[in-house]
């Protein structure tokens, strides 16, 4: 016959067993969150936030994210009909402003004297495009706060006294003058904006082969960098900075 089971006996065993869930749970948890923390020290310039938040978290990261793929195909689609009718086809722009206002004016006046010819009732209404005037003045004023930043950290990168962060951003600036020499602004715009489209999504899918590879690069830099300040950097005089900056 079975042995009796005893009440003692059976809140023995469930106090066990829930003690053992716990240290199993615990130790599982303790090493997720270990290899989490490992993972995070590991992102490309420190990352801890999602790749959507760190691009704003709005309409615009989805675009970039290709959240909605039909959009984001839209937007890119345009900008390469753009690159390829002005790069390619060599058309200019007022040519294609003259072309867009015939159109438009040909089908607003179709629209205007044969729609109540078609349709037996009043002839509709044809629709008029008005730009808002802030949509301009939102845009010069964005362009010309970016512009003024620009300005501002070249003159105090100039007048700080600084050589390594001085010919830093010479070499940066020659780089572009380099890149600028080999194509037109349009094409510089458009890699970018292609760029814009597709590296992120790129990098949200494959973020930690991104980050070893990108950190083994920075680690050779930095090597090739620690010899040549201290061959050479670190025997260029330092200048007295001045405190002027412009705002």
């Amino acid at each position: 016959m079975p042995e009796k089971i005893t009440t003692e006996d059976l809140v023995n065993n469930i106090a066990g067993t829930l003690a053992d869930t716990k240290l199993k749970s615990s130790s599982l948890f303790g090493e997720e969150t270990s290899s989490s923390v490992t993972t995070q020290s590991n992102r490309l310039f420190g990352r801890q936030k999602p790749v959507h938040h760190i691009l704003g978290g709005g309409k615009s990261a989805d675009v970039l994210l290709w959240r909605n793929k039909k959009i984001s195909a839209s937007v890119l689609t345009a900008a390469t009909v753009v690159w390829v009718l002005f790069e390619w086809l060599n058309y200019h722009f007022l040519t294609l402003v003259g072309f867009a206002l015939v159109v438009g004016m040909l089908v607003q006046f179709l629209w205007s004297n044969f729609s109540g010819m078609i349709s037996s009732s009043s002839p509709s209404k044809v629709p008029r495009l008005v730009l808002p005037e802030d949509l301009f003045v939102n845009i010069a004023v964005s362009i010309g706060a970016q512009i003024n930043r620009g300005l501002a950290f070249v003159q105090d990168v100039a007048y700080g006294g600084n050589v390594k962060q001085f010919l830093k951003v010479v070499g940066c600036l020659w780089i572009a003058a380099v890149i600028g020499s080999w194509c037109n602004l349009l094409t510089i715009l458009y890699i970018g904006f292609v760029a814009a489209h597709t590296l992120p999504v790129l990098y949200e899918r494959y973020d930690d082969q991104v980050d070893s590879f990108v950190y083994q690069v920075l680690g050779l830099l930095e090597h090739n960098y620690q010899k040549l300040d201290a061959g050479v950097l670190s025997k260029i005089p330092k200048g007295k900075p001045n405190r002027k900056k412009y705002e």
